[in-house]
């Protein structure tokens, strides 16, 4: 019998490699806290996702009032999430946070309470969603800017990889059971387990440690929230990957018109898969993200993503095989992922911390108001061509936009976390208080 070779094996290695980086998770625990509070928060907001358009169409069956919806939050989103980028930079973050997750939770309860009368009504369904929206763009950058003061610098792109599979695990399993609960329970208990799981949220939240401002701090103004913009504008690296994003999704986010492209496959049985697949393909470069902790060109890494995800739409709009247009969708949605872990770890890794508030409330519009865009895109040009021409000419669109963005940002396509100042700056400045013991939450002066 021959001894045993003591060094493992290699395989395993491997294996290891691709799994999640759990790093943030180990050594901080308020991104433990924050992980958990978002994890139930994002689940139970697919709920509400799922049943206020469910609700609408049951009280009126108007596809337009549906679809009014979305006008809705729009503009208090654009609004709110400016304005939210400033108050994160002047007021303590986690304040900031509790206090809006606990009137997200009210929001709830006033849904709940409108779906146990008689006779619900219609118009309070349409206030609730604009001041959800508003609720969510005050919130978003406290959230986004408090992640660089609880995790360390080098562990930034795993924290984003960590906080995107939350969202995709949300985003699978809300929808999945607010279908049952609208089939079979009703949807009150969708708006009754979305308060809850607020409820559970802000007891998590509370013991996050304080996130003060800096203190020299300015009190929000338009006139911060345009050196947020100049900041923004003056940092073409930063700049291109809002442009980037923007380009994918205003061409190539053809979620308004899945029930038609079921529809014209002749599966509409498939729309919910469909509507699973972005998440799904999001969710498997998550639970194999280990890999990108070791990439250190982000700008080369999300223009290569932004024009994979085109390239796989093109692919969903020619194919005519129900299952290879899953398929697209599920490779559109991985790739999607790995442009939003490198956008994000650039975001992160470069941004002064007197102004990540503001800069994290123009990434909000960034990647929220795309896709709203990329519905009225999609669906318009479905109306004057055909559904299968806008899914696949808005993937070529997104294809050139892209070649176009990478021509005319070269600092873009040349970025690199180990020599671009601002990368260097901050790495530099969060070494230095990480040796004088300075406390991650507190403020650079």
């Amino acid at each position: 019998m021959t001894e045993e070779d003591p060094s493992p094996p290699k395989r395993p290695r491997r294996a290891a490699a691709l799994l999640p980086d759990l790093a943030p998770w180990r050594s901080s625990a308020d991104f433990r806290r924050m992980w958990c509070a978002g994890a139930v928060t994002v689940f139970g907001s697919f709920l509400t996702l799922v049943a206020v358009p469910f609700q609408l169409k049951e009280l009126t069956g108007s596809t337009l009032a549906v679809g009014a919806v979305g006008a809705v939050e729009i503009v208090p989103l654009i609004v709110f999430g400016l304005y939210g980028g400033a108050l994160a930079d002047a007021m303590d973050r986690r304040k900031l946070i509790l206090w809006t997750e606990a009137a997200l939770g009210l929001l709830s309860v006033l849904l709940l309470v409108n779906s146990l009368l008689p006779d619900p009504l219609i118009w309070p369904l349409y206030v609730i969603v604009a001041a959800t929206s508003a609720l969510t763009g005050l919130q978003r950058p406290a959230l986004d800017s408090i992640v660089p003061r609880i995790v360390p610098h080098d562990q930034l792109p795993a924290a984003s990889a960590l906080n995107a599979l939350r969202w995709q695990i949300g985003a699978i399993a809300g929808p999945a059971l607010a279908g049952v609960l609208l089939a079979y329970a009703g949807l009150r208990w969708a708006y009754a387990i979305d308060a809850v799981t607020y409820a559970i949220s802000v007891a998590l939240a509370v013991g996050l440690a304080a996130s003060p401002a800096s203190h020299d701090a300015e009190k929000p103004s338009l006139r911060g929230i345009w050196e947020g913009a100049r900041y923004a504008w003056n940092r073409k690296e930063l700049l291109g990957t809002y442009a980037v994003d923007l380009t994918a999704m205003l061409f190539a986010f053809p979620m308004a018109i899945f029930p038609f492209l079921a529809d014209d496959l002749g599966a509409p049985w498939a729309l919910g898969l469909m509507y699973a697949a972005l998440p799904v393909g999001s969710c498997l470069v998550s639970l194999t993200s280990g890999w990108t902790s070791r990439v250190h060109r982000h700008g080369r890494a999300v223009l290569y993503a932004a024009a994979a995800w085109g390239l796989a739409m093109t692919a969903a709009g020619f194919a005519s095989n129900v299952w290879l247009v899953l398929l697209s969708l599920a490779a559109a949605g991985a790739c999607d992922m790995v442009s939003g872990i490198f956008r994000s770890a650039m975001w992160n890794q470069t941004i002064p911390d007197e102004l990540r508030g503001r800069l994290a409330g123009i990434e909000l519009l960034s990647y929220s108001v795309g896709p709203q865009l990329g519905q009225v895109r999609s669906g318009g040009m479905a109306a004057v061509t055909s559904v299968r021409t806008s899914v696949w000419a808005g993937g070529v669109l997104c294809v050139a936009g892209v070649v176009g963005l990478a021509a005319a940002l070269p600092k873009l396509l040349a970025y690199d976390a180990r020599t671009n100042e601002h990368a260097v700056r901050m790495r530099e400045i969060r070494t230095a208080r990480a040796e004088a013991g300075v406390a991650e939450t507190t403020p650079a002066a």
